[in-house]
């Protein structure tokens, strides 16, 4: 009968007095009919409204995004909400990773526990397509997705396999989403190939993340038209910089060249030029090139392939600052003291030619090793580069001492063979010429962010929010474990104190650790039409102008700069920008994440795929996380693989979460973060991308 009342169209929500008036309840069993009520929302029939009102199950509904973990349970991020609300596996609803759903919130935070909630309703489906592992039985088949988050197998029907055999990586299109006790169902639409054929592993991670390989045909008419030289035209108007000796400094292997560098210097004060690609004169708004490019937002570096955000045509030609080409630049020219100081700048259209392409390893060689034979071939270049050394010291010394927080870890670099096999895996050091460059674009990306911010134009910034107190909390608690310290002011760190802390485990044992431990501390940065500053920076104006070849916010911010260069922006295209501004940062945002994710994801294979030779052998590495399941450790050449708790048969170990540390019952023996520990390679999984170790046992 109760929930008849709740199901009469008729029904309006109605507080626990007035359903018992309603329901004729005597005052003595009001509590009795609250707990029927309370139940039936437990149970999902029913929902409650924060105002105390009962109705539909969805009355007191949030919408948020869902977030799967292997294991089935889940959380929902709710925008306006500080923490995520934990779903339970038995009330996530049928809901996958990435879907939009409607939940009721069960139960309030309390001591260190997050909100606990439950799915109503999944408003909008975020995989109609996956990626997985074929698996065949007699009469059906199942696709074991890819990604570990989405924690289903998708059923497969008779018939509606093309084919495909055990081990098959295919792309299956979901038809029925499933429900609570019930697998989703779907019909295999593409066969990627098997498991153990060369390029499978990551087309499957590209088809995965939904990475475009291919352009349009709109897109590629557009480009056909884009010519292989500047004209006459397009130079018409331009500051010409030609005269000037400009030099580009990339890796060996780039082809996309986008910024190029002048510098001289007049008594104490230093002109450094950083002039950038003028993709903009050929992606115009609105066009399909412009659209396709706001759609991918970024080009993404994988292993073994890179999927770039324009074409190549343009990446690599027109718009690539080629040695000894004319090419169109949007040039930010600064005056910079002895202190570091921008003493005055222009920004400008301008025209440039690059005499020479040069590398990371050759000026290297040059303002570090003072190699003989190298500064002898680059001879005319060399009063250059030391210039450019002399002002980039400057600069990060100010940096330093305004707070800049500098996280100097080595990313991996994967060596693969033709048949894309890892040969090598290996920290990818940044040297001195590669800080030069970091510290140019850093300094002209500030110089346009305050210019911009002044102006009141609308605009695109790069911001970096101040770390979450209670994370700086536990970080405080956890590198005091080490000996190390941080002051907090009123629950807040100031970058100079997580600075100070680097500074601190400089050439230690413990120093990539404590590093780590502080980055995961921090928030992610991200792009905002609002001036918020740069936590990890420690600046005030922050934006990114510098890579439009390979970055949409650097190109969306170009055309402003450039319209606003030429006429001023008129209140209608004020207006404009303000209409479109906040989804472009909110689509760069998404897609950088994606791009991050999609390569971590082929590092992680391919450093999977290289260990599986070592099993069995013994390797140095350090504790890199402890967990109530096991300790992670990583080993020099950036690998990181998994002891499992049962692998420690010297003593039963529990984990001490305030100090980090599994502790043997008995012998009191810990294992610490930092900890130096000998590993054996026990073994790899390539569809679960895990390394496994077990302790060395010693001679």
């Amino acid at each position: 009968m109760l929930l008849k009342l709740f199901e009469d169209p008729a029904y309006v929500p109605m507080k626990i007095k007035e359903i018992a008036i309603l329901l004729d309840v005597p005052k003595g069993q009001r509590e009795e009919l609250k707990e029927v009520l309370d139940v039936l929302v437990s149970e999902g029939k029913i929902g409650i409204s924060q105002k105390g009102k009962y109705g539909k199950p969805d009355i007191g509904s949030i919408a948020g995004v869902f977030f799967g973990h292997p294991k089935g349970f889940g959380f929902v991020a709710v925008e306006g909400m500080e923490q995520d609300v934990f779903i339970p596996e038995e009330k996530a609803g049928g809901a996958l990773h990435g879907d939009t759903v409607l939940i009721s919130v069960e139960s309030e935070p309390s001591n260190g526990k997050r909100s606990e909630g439950r799915v109503l309703k999944v408003v909008n489906h975020a995989n109609s397509e996956i990626v997985g592992f074929y698996q065949k039985n007699k009469n059906f088949g199942f696709v074991i997705p890819d990604n570990q988050k989405l924690s289903k197998d998708i059923f497969v029907p008779q018939g509606k396999d093309m084919g495909a055999v055990n081990g098959h990586k295919v792309v299956v299109k979901v038809t029925d989403f499933g429900g609570p006790g019930r697998k989703p169902e779907g019909v295999i639409t593409e066969i990627l190939g098997h498991v153990n054929d060369p390029g499978t592993d990551i087309l499957s991670i590209v088809r995965a993340y939904g990475l475009a390989e291919e352009f349009p045909d709109s897109v590629m008419k557009q480009v056909a038209a884009v010519p292989d030289e500047i004209d006459g035209k397009d130079m018409q108007g331009r500051l010409d910089l030609r005269e000037l000796q400009t030099v580009t400094i990339d890796g060996e292997d780039a082809k996309d060249l986008d910024d190029a560098i002048t510098i001289s210097k007049k008594g104490d004060v230093y002109t450094l030029g950083v002039h950038i690609a003028d993709v903009t004169n050929y992606v115009t708004e609105h066009s399909p090139l412009d659209e396709e490019a706001l759609k991918r937002a970024t080009s993404v570096y994988l292993v073994d392939r890179v999927i770039p955000m324009l074409p190549h045509k343009l990446s690599n030609g027109i718009c690539s600052l080629n040695q000894g080409e004319d090419r169109l630049a949007l040039s930010c020219m600064m005056d910079i003291d002895g202190n570091g100081d921008v003493t005055g700048h222009r920004i400008a259209e301008t025209v440039i030619k690059v005499d020479r392409r040069m590398t990371y390893t050759a000026v290297n060689a040059i303002v570090t090793d003072r190699d003989e034979a190298v500064m002898k071939e680059y001879e005319e270049f060399v009063p250059m580069f030391f210039l450019m050394k002399e002002l980039a010291d400057i600069l990060r010394e100010k940096r330093k001492k305004r707070g800049s927080i500098d996280f100097d870890f080595p990313e991996t670099k994967v060596i693969l063979d033709e048949r894309g096999k890892p040969v090598e895996i290996k920290p990818y050091d940044r040297n001195a010429a590669t800080k030069i460059i970091e510290d140019f674009m850093l300094m002209a990306n500030e110089t346009v962010a305050e210019d911009y911010f002044w102006q009141e134009i609308p605009f695109l910034y790069r911001t970096h929010d101040n770390p979450d107190p209670e994370k700086m909390k536990s970080l405080a608690t956890l590198i005091n474990n080490f000996g190390y310290s941080i002051r907090l002011h009123n629950g807040e760190v100031y970058p100079k104190e997580v600075q100070k802390l680097l500074a601190n485990a400089e050439d230690t044992p413990e120093e990539a650790l404590i590093s780590r431990l502080a980055l995961r501390s921090m928030k992610q940065a991200k792009y905002t039409v609002g001036n918020t500053g740069h936590f990890g920076l420690a600046a005030k104006y922050y934006t990114h102008f510098t890579s439009p070849i390979r970055r949409y916010p650097d190109l969306q911010i170009h055309r402003i700069i450039k319209e606003n260069l030429r006429s001023g922006l008129s209140e209608k295209r004020i207006k404009h920008y303000d209409k479109i501004l906040s989804q472009v940062s909110v689509q760069s945002s998404t897609m950088e994440r994606r791009a991050d994710e999609a390569e971590r994801e082929t590092i992680k294979l391919k450093k999977c795929e290289y260990m599986s030779k070592y099993i069995g052998e013994e390797f140095d590495g350090v504790i890199s996380g402890v967990t109530n399941w096991g300790l992670y450790v990583e080993l020099p050449n950036t690998v990181e693989g998994m002891i499992h708790v049962n692998q420690l048969q010297d003593d039963y170990y529990h984990f001490d979460e305030e100090h980090y540390e599994l502790v043997g019952e008995m012998t009191r023996k810990t294992y610490k973060l930092g900890q130096p520990i000998r590993v054996v390679v026990e073994g790899t999984d390539k569809l679960l991308r895990t390394i496994d170790f077990v302790p060395a046992k010693k001679l």
